[in-house]
Formats: C-alpha cells, structure tokens, sequence
C-alpha cells in the first residue's frame, strides 16, 4: 500500500513540475491521462474489455493484419516466451487481437487485462507500452513504475507500431512481462526484438497489398531494410513504406501521379549529394571561426592540409 501511495504522489508531482525531467515522454503522457483522459493513478482497474459479439467483429475488420503478423508472433514467442513474456498484437485502437503466452503465466497475465479483446489505450489505462506507443506513434519501453496506474507497477513492457502499405499507423506489437528480475537493460533487449518484428511485420503488409509487383531496395542513410518500392512492369512506383518515403519525400499524391522510379531514386540521389556538400561546408565555417579565420590551425584542426583547405575555401566561396 505505501508502494502504491509513493507512485501515486510521483505521479501527480511529476506532472506539474516544470523541468527537464519533467517533459519527458513518460511525463507527457501522465499529464494526458490527468488532463485528457480524467484518471487518477491511485485507481484499481484493468483495461476496458471488448464483449465477445465486439471483439469477432473487430478481428474480422483485422483479418489481414492478423495473417501478415501471426508467423511473426510465433517467431517472437519462440525467442522471449520462455522469458516469462507474453506479446500482444492490437489494432490501431489498441485492441488485442493476438496473444502469444505460456500456460504458467496465464493466470498473472489475464489478471492485468493481458488478454485477447482487451483495450490497451491511455484512455483505457493509462501510460503503458500499448496505448503510450500508438498516442506518440513511435517505439516506447515502459518500465515498471513509469505507468501510470498503481496497479500496473509490475509490469515492464516495449511495444513499436506497425504501419500499412501507405506508411499509415495500423497496429501494435507488444511484449510485457511480470518478472521482478527484469532489468531496464534487459527491456532494452527486448525492445530491439520487438521492433524488428514489427517492421518485418510492415514489409508482409506492403508485399501483401502489392503481389506481382517488383520490390526494390531504397538507400537511406540508416541503410533500413524497412525502405522498399513496390514498382510495376514500366518501372512505375505503385507504392512506397514509410521509410522509403521518407528517405524519397513521397506521398500519396506523386505516387498516384504515376512518378517513375529511377526518377525518385535520382532526385533522392541529388538531394543527399547536396546534404553532404553542405555538410562539408558548415565543418570548414566551423573551423575557421573557432580558428578566427587562421587557415593553418583549421587545417590542422580538420586533418588536411593548407593547400587543401585553400581549394575547398574556394570551391565554396569562402574568404
């Protein structure tokens, strides 16, 4: 009881401290399940569930995510079930769909409300790994007391979204976990787990929704396996991943256009050529300023020679 009293009072501090620590996005989703959603940590509760007539409904609307996801499930059970884990996939409503559990930790795990039909969302339950992921759009690690709800304290959980073949938020995958030996070094394990099966859950939707189409390799940056074209027979772009574009600015707009692939693969090629070229610029400004304008102790400074950096200064036009 004074556990939950502590995090209760931490909670509420925290969310009106105005500070550093304060705008983190554990923070930020606590002040959203005070302003927004109206709940209290001290509450006792467990997630809102759908009834059964809801949840058959639901999954039928799902049906394809659910066949894109359910190998990769397994696969991720295989590897942190054993770990006491249990992995929920949910809609983009933070519905679960799909549940992945060993029988010996049912009973804990049905008790959290870790359980196909259950709703995952802030609203639902406040900060948690689910809800938390899909309100931000992005992977989040939710370690024991970082949720919201005193009741939740036990549990750790990692969850990325998953997004459909037009980079559009679709889903969630989740892993959690009861065990008091977890480690927040040992989530982050699990985190990286689970975002690769998120994203080779995103490239079954795309290859899915593009069949008999070629796929290409987009160059990113983050060299990502995540950046593919799906592209037809006249070298058209049908469709393009989230990653991909990004890494070509696409949208829906020029992909319905009909914009040709080596096209926006060129225009992307030029744009980071002129990324790095003004990158190399900005290190020599730096340089000759911290320097005062001394050419020799830039150079220095940047590892080439004098006369090096003299043809760079005038390939930019810097004096």
């Amino acid at each position: 009881m004074h556990e939950q009293s502590a995090h209760a009072e931490h909670v509420y501090t925290s969310a009106q401290r105005n500070s550093a620590a304060a705008s983190s996005p554990i923070v930020a989703s606590w002040r959203r399940c005070m302003t927004m959603h109206r709940l209290a940590p001290e509450d006792e509760r467990a997630p809102l569930r759908l009834t059964d007539q809801e949840f058959h409904h639901t999954r039928q609307r799902s049906e394809q995510l659910i066949a894109g996801a359910s190998e990769e499930l397994d696969r991720l059970f295989t590897t942190v079930g054993r770990a006491g884990c249990c992995i929920l996939l949910t809609d983009r409503n933070g519905i679960a769909l799909e549940r992945r559990g060993s029988a010996g930790d049912d009973k804990d795990f049905h008790a959290l409300g870790l359980w196909t039909g259950s709703v995952w969302t802030e609203a639902s339950i406040g900060t948690n790994g689910i809800g938390t992921a899909l309100a931000d759009e992005r992977a989040v690690a939710i370690f024991r007391d970082q949720h919201f709800f005193c009741s939740n304290i036990r549990l750790s959980c990692t969850t990325a979204p998953i997004r459909d073949h037009r980079g559009e938020l679709t889903a969630a995958l989740d892993i959690s976990t009861c065990r008091e030996d977890v480690s927040e070094m040992t989530l982050a394990i699990l985190t990286q787990a689970v975002r690769d099966a998120a994203i080779r859950i995103e490239l079954n939707l795309f290859r899915s929704a593009f069949a008999g189409a070629r796929f290409l390799m987009v160059p990113t940056s983050t060299n990502s396996t995540a950046a593919l074209l799906a592209v037809d027979r006249h070298d058209l772009v049908l469709g393009a991943t989230r990653a991909a574009r990004i890494a070509l600015q696409l949208d829906d707009k020029r992909i319905a256009a009909g914009i040709p692939a080596a096209d926006a693969l060129q225009e992307a090629s030029i744009s980071q050529q002129e990324e790095m070229v003004e990158a190399e610029k900005a290190a020599l400004l730096r340089a000759l300023s911290r320097t005062s304008g001394n050419v020799s102790q830039a150079a220095i400074a940047l590892g080439i020679s004098r006369a090096t950096l003299h043809r760079k200064m005038k390939k930019f036009g810097l004096h």
